[in-house]
């Protein structure tokens, strides 16, 4: 995606269905008439593959369960891996994969363990005696018969859980195991015309995608008019509206594509396989030079331990890891642990409003939440109003919404979909104005399919950008070797990380190339804004920065109560965007102390860290910090009354 201007998190890409995994139907997508090519054009980046050692059992956006193959293709069902040791009586934790964790882990029975032994990889049958859930049966912590030490259990770790494949659940009428899908032919239900086979099936977090292989005498004409001669891969949503019947025992499912459907995703380019594998290895050389720069990193932080991994496990966990250690912010990490080296009080924005008050030069613009609520303009703020409107409809403004991840744990999707619909729908000129959307990584694909589904909400796609909010990894609390904190592994494959918070997105803002994009559509000012920001109808701060030349606005609430520190509205300039984000390294943190449970390496085994008392450092910014330092005459604030 280097170069275009929609721009995707890393996390949001598809991964590859089980092919045991019970699918069940979602809600139709809101509109099937334009499934638009930029939700799907996200797909070919970089689709995790099911390895060849695999296949899989799942239900729809749920669980996954994978099957050995070769000379026991078919016959066995992975369910979970062994990630560490849990005690000294040879009791071990396992990280689940399976939409069935009771019924896999507490039932006594027999089971199967895959792993490497001197370079050869064997499959061993174990006697489970036990289970029970983890820490809200996130993981399980179980037991087999003759595993009675620490040294047996070290020797398990890393090894893969497996169930015999004649032990599926029964599913419910409206389920489907992924395997089973794949291999089905595929028809259109008006005409019964052949379409072609599905060959696998991925998980888009929203909804899943069947990889259709057409048939080689269906016309499909590309995006450039040529008739293809191939037989390509095309992408179809595995929703009740498009893939409206199933037929198991005949092996053939209908489908009523929208209009376009099946021309997305084909690929247009003429170069032949070899020049596409070359293009492939060169990308693979670029990730690795990623790779070897932020190991290098680590190594100049003292921060080796997080290598520890690359040594147990299997290859799809070993990715999982260099991705992990390439997407760690190492810049912004030194600079939020200076924060535990030195420490100083939170920067609170109440302090500097009540400096703003005594020493700034121009009052603050007060303004009726009865006003915000209503729309209307008073007359006194009718010249702010009109260079508000300018700016919008002349595209001078682009807009910075941030989904605030520790909100969204309290209140259920649909509060928070809901909220961002209004949120969205309410805003001015829609197609003039670049969005900018930041949220958690587990909800990019749910945003990024409520856009395409209704058209963007009138927002350019060309301007639209979807990122992961920054996160930074979680550090010990107590200084370890070299003096050090260390940073905290969820896994032997995983590093423990937390959302940074508003002030994260100066980090993006530089990270993405955003602004350089910006400058080029002629943009002035940025604003950005809490996603639940209270009273948004009929504010002109936009207006009021531009008519004061000022280079930062802000908005707050004066004597209203239920609005907290995390609803935050702000205007910044191009220009004082742009010196933030050259001034990386004076961002302010603060460092939170918290009980985090973790794995570490000890003696050469891994073991749970389950803490009584607060262990760890988390590291919080808000956007607000950027003020700090910065001269009163640049800032204008609107204060909203009561």
């Amino acid at each position: 995606m280097e170069g275009s201007t929609l721009v995707y998190a890393p996390n949001c890409l598809p991964a590859s269905l089980p092919l045991y995994s019970p699918l069940k139907f979602l809600a139709p997508i809101r509109n099937p008439k334009r499934f638009n090519q930029l939700t799907l054009s996200s797909l070919k980046v970089r689709p995790i593959r099911i390895s060849s050692l695999h296949a899989t059992e799942h239900i729809l956006s749920a669980t996954q369960e994978t099957v050995e193959v070769g000379e026991t293709e078919s016959q066995f069902v992975e369910i979970g891996y062994i990630s560490s040791v849990h005690g000294l009586q040879g009791e071990v934790r396992v990280k689940t994969n399976t939409d069935f964790p009771e019924l896999r882990f507490s039932e006594p029975g027999r089971r199967w363990l895959k792993r490497q032994i001197l370079g050869r990889e064997i499959v061993e049958e174990v006697e489970l005696v036990e289970g029970r859930g983890h820490h809200g049966n996130k993981s399980w912590i179980v037991k087999f018969s003759t595993v009675d030490k620490v040294e047996q259990a070290q020797q398990l770790v890393g090894s893969t859980i497996l169930v015999s494949n004649t032990d599926r659940p029964e599913l419910e009428e409206d389920e489907f195991y992924a395997r089973d899908l794949v291999g089905m032919r595929v028809t259109l239900k008006e005409t019964g015309e052949p379409v072609g086979t599905v060959v696998n099936v991925f998980d888009n977090g929203g909804s899943d995608l069947l990889h259709v292989k057409l048939d080689s005498s269906s016309e499909i004409i590309d995006k450039n008019g040529k008739l293809k001669s191939e037989a390509p891969l095309v992408w179809v949503p595995f929703v009740e509206a498009i893939v409206p019947h199933v037929d198991m025992s005949k092996r053939e499912m209908m489908i009523t594509p929208p209009k376009g459907l099946l021309e997305l995703n084909i690929r247009t380019d003429e170069r032949s396989k070899k020049e596409r594998r070359q293009i492939e290895w060169k990308e693979r050389k670029k990730f690795q030079k990623r790779l070897i720069a932020a190991k290098k990193k680590l190594c100049e932080m003292e921060q080796k331990h997080v290598f520890d991994g690359f040594r147990h496990g299997e290859k799809a966990q070993g990715n999982l890891l260099a991705d992990q250690i390439v997407g760690v912010n190492s810049q912004l990490l030194q600079v939020a642990l200076q924060t535990i080296e030195t420490p100083s009080d939170r920067w609170h924005l109440s302090e500097f409003l009540a400096a703003y008050n005594t020493e700034a030069t121009r009052n603050a613009f007060k303004v009726s939440k009865g006003s915000l609520v209503s729309g209307d303009v008073e007359d006194t703020s009718s010249k702010i109003a009109e260079r508000h409107r300018a700016l919008k409809s002349n595209g001078k403004a682009a807009m910075l919404l941030v989904v605030d991840s520790t909100k969204l744990q309290k209140i259920s999707d649909s509060e928070w979909t809901d909220s961002l619909i209004q949120r969205l729908v309410k805003m001015e000129n829609h197609q003039a104005t670049p969005l900018i959307l930041v949220s958690p990584d587990n909800t990019i694909d749910a945003f990024q399919n409520l856009m395409s589904d209704n058209d963007y909400f009138g927002f350019d796609p060309e301007k639209v950008w979807l990122l992961e909010e920054e996160k930074l990894p979680v550090v010990s609390s107590l200084l370890g070797e070299h003096n050090k904190h260390k940073i905290l592994m969820k896994s032997p494959w995983e590093i423990l990380q937390t959302p940074v918070g508003s002030g994260g997105v100066i980090s993006l803002l530089s990270s993405h190339n955003i602004l350089e994009s910006l400058a080029a559509m002629g943009v002035e000012y940025i604003e950005i804004s809490s996603v639940d920001q209270r009273y948004i109808g009929g504010e002109n701060l936009l207006g009021l920065v531009d008519s004061s030349e000022a280079q930062v606005g802000i908005k707050t609430f004066d004597g209203i109560n239920g609005v907290d520190d995390d609803d935050f509205y702000v205007v910044f300039s191009m220009n004082f965007a742009t010196q933030l984000t050259k001034r990386i390294n004076e961002l302010l943190f603060h460092a939170v102390l918290r009980p985090n449970q973790h794995v570490e390496m000890v003696d050469k085994e891994w073991v749970d860290v389950t803490p009584s008392l607060d262990n760890s450092y988390e590291f919080r910014s808000w956007i607000y910090t950027c003020l700090k330092g910065c001269s009163f005459d640049k800032i204008c604030v609107m204060k909203v009354v009561d």
